[in-house]
């Protein structure tokens, strides 16, 4: 087991945050820490992205901070110098993942096809993002598409949320998921971070239940 894959496991969910307003970053983080869950995606959607990373690192430097959304090798090495540990995209970019692994950094490319998890699996990925998960037809599909490819982990994103957390966990091949509910964005513009470390409590909760099931 890679030491990613030890981590992501760890966590069992991964918040997918789009932040508007970088000075929101630390607070957020702050909210997540108190929920008990010290990682967040933070996704290139806006452009305070990168400055969100880094004000977060700054703060908390053992925080666990993926950039989400990277579409191009200029967002990579944005997010990398801004300190995010790991490289997530939405779909499967060759010229993004061919990138990373020359670089030697974390890469969790998007599939939603067979033939997307064969071309990771031919670079030598590991660990995939199945994405949007529920829109392509939840567990049951990944388990479909995934049988033959029993070497492959898979983080599912797009639909999750904390009543079917559970049922993607005892998915023995999913390492963790992608949840845009713990912290949505009008919560953040809202400052309603008390209410964000209340979902992330029930996140941590419903992973530890899930845990305890596939024992």
């Amino acid at each position: 087991m890679s030491n990613l894959e030890t981590v992501l496991r760890q966590f069992g969910v991964l918040p997918v945050v789009k932040i508007e307003n970088a000075d929101d970053a630390q607070p957020l983080a702050d909210a997540l820490i108190k929920g008990g869950l010290p990682c967040a995606e933070i996704t290139f959607r806006t452009e305070a992205a990168a400055e969100a990373i880094k004000n977060i690192k700054e703060k908390y430097p053992d925080f666990f901070v993926a950039a989400g959304t990277v579409l191009s090798v200029e967002n990579v090495k944005k997010a990398v110098e801004a300190g995010a540990s790991l490289i997530v995209a939405p779909a499967f970019n060759p010229e993004v993942v061919d990138y990373c692994l020359k670089n030697g950094i974390p890469v969790i490319p998007g599939v939603a096809t067979p033939s997307e998890i064969d071309a990771a699996y031919t670079l030598g990925l590991e660990t995939v993002k199945f994405f949007p998960a529920e829109a392509m037809g939840g567990l049951k599909y990944l388990k479909a598409v995934a049988a033959p490819y029993f070497m492959m982990k898979f983080m599912p994103t797009g639909g999750i949320n904390v009543q079917n957390l559970k049922d993607y966990l005892s998915f023995g091949k999913v390492v963790c998921c992608g949840g845009s509910w713990i912290a949505p964005s009008g919560m953040i513009s809202s400052h309603d971070f008390e209410g964000i470390s209340k979902l992330a409590a029930e996140a941590v909760c419903a992973v530890a239940a899930a845990k305890e099931a596939s024992k």
